[in-house]
């Protein structure tokens, strides 16, 4: 099975890890060797190299079990030792960039009042979720009262000039008749009542144009159509108003208060913001900006966060270069579902790089660098010895260059073969000490 390298564990912060591991590493070893040396033959749990057989055997042990070691299931237990399938891997390089996490831009929102007034209720608080439309506030605005009136008044106007139009048509069409049948009226009357008709045509546009205007306006003010109909149906004017959550999300930022003036000229009241779904803005230096593509895979690590549990993709790179820092913003969207990164925060992000000559390598065998031990200047690693409950066997391979913090295998491991991934540096003590064991 074909698997990517990234894909349950990514090498983020290798340096570092590697130096506590190393650490780590030595501690357990001191530990190891003064436990043992501390212990009686019969009592130890680990055998190594085979050395505790008697010097009458010596050679013929030597040359059965060379570069095997012995543990008890204790000690692989305590030891941390683990013993993995290899597996086939598509091996990507990749590399970090120093990077600062944001708000998603578009899925931010700036809430203000589209009209001047004072708040009278405020509904949220910060870090209040809400969902589009929710109402955020309340503001008492007597400009608004005023443009309510105006339009009611506009939409009478509009009505009252319906009946005169129609009255002027049916004068017109009984002038027509009468002058059309020679019964007695004057052309002069027929074309007075004519142009009255189109007068009072030209009022009902105007006083229907005067409603679109005022409607206009208090849409403009922030009254949308389902706000409007009620006021129609009532005819009673409502100057307070509703503002409402342009999208959902949680509340980040509160720059009013209960009772304050607000205005349209005032940035913002509120800011909303998806917490779920952040950007990562890395400066990544001119020289790996061929290496960076759109979709990309990524991996984000802060202080006191995991980095493999967020993951995410290049999303956007900058066009230009800063002629400061010669580094260009790359940006790459995460999701946190658990708000466990926070706008602001420093952090530090492994970006996959594309081979734009080798775009999709080919799957190789590769292991955890740990699992690589160097000794007599080769490279080895262990394999469990069959039939042997708990030994395992050195075994030569020869390696490439580690590929974020897996090595390609190139000879001496198959895929499905069993090896130890981690605490082969714990076998490696013990093979040291069995072979000085020997020698004495």
């Amino acid at each position: 099975m074909t698997v990517i390298a990234h894909r349950s564990c990514p090498a983020l912060f290798s340096r570092n890890l590697q130096n506590r591991k190393d650490a780590a590493s030595l501690l357990a070893v001191a530990a190891l060797v003064l436990g043992l040396g501390c212990r009686d033959k019969d009592t130890t749990d680990v055998v190594a190299g085979k050395s505790t057989d008697a010097h009458a055997g010596h050679a013929h042990g030597e040359e059965e079990h060379s570069g095997e070691v012995k543990l008890t299931g204790d000690a692989i237990s305590r030891y941390g030792i683990k013993v993995e399938s290899a597996s086939l891997w598509k091996l990507q390089p990749s590399f970090m960039a120093p990077a600062r996490v944001a708000f998603n831009a578009e899925r931010t929102a700036h809430v203000g009042s589209p009209l001047p007034g004072r708040v009278v209720e405020l509904l949220v608080r910060l870090g209040d979720k809400v969902e589009k439309g929710a109402v955020l506030l309340h503001v008492e605005s007597p400009e608004l009262g005023a443009a309510q009136s105006e339009f009611l008044q506009k939409r009478i106007q509009a009505q009252t000039a319906v009946p005169a139009v129609d009255l002027a048509k049916n004068a017109l069409d009984r002038a027509t008749k009468l002058y059309d049948q020679n019964r007695g009226i004057a052309l002069d009357e027929v074309q007075k009542r004519e142009a009255e008709y189109r007068a009072a045509l030209a009022a009902q546009k105007s006083a229907e144009s005067a409603v679109l205007a005022a409607e206009n306006k208090l849409h403009l003010l922030g009254m949308d159509q389902t706000a409007i109909e009620p006021l129609i149906e009532s005819g009673e004017v409502q100057s307070r108003f509703p503002i409402r959550a342009p999208i959902p999300g949680t509340v980040v930022e509160r720059e009013v208060t209960l009772g304050e003036l607000v205005n349209p000229e005032k940035e913002a009241l509120l800011v909303l913001a998806d917490t779920e779904n952040v950007w990562v803005l890395a400066d990544v230096p001119e020289a790996r900006l061929p290496s960076v593509a759109i979709g990309a895979t990524a991996w984000l690590g802060t202080g006191g966060v995991e980095a493999h549990k967020h993951e995410g993709s290049v999303s956007y790179i900058a066009p230009m270069v800063d002629a400061r820092t010669r580094t260009a913003q790359v940006r790459i969207a995460v999701k946190c579902e658990h708000g466990s990164l926070w706008p602001g925060m420093f952090a530090q992000v492994e970006i996959t790089a594309v081979d734009r000559n080798n775009p999709d390598p080919a799957p190789v065998i590769a292991v955890p660098e740990e699992a690589i031990q160097t000794i007599d200047r080769r490279s080895v690693i262990f394999v469990p010895v069959q039939n042997e409950e708990n030994t395992f066997v050195q075994r030569p391979v020869s390696i490439d260059k580690p590929v974020s913090g897996l090595v390609p295998i190139r000879s001496g491991l198959v895929e499905g073969e069993q090896y130890v991934a981690a605490g082969s540096f714990i076998l490696k003590a013990e093979l040291g000490k069995g072979s000085a064991a020997h020698e004495h």
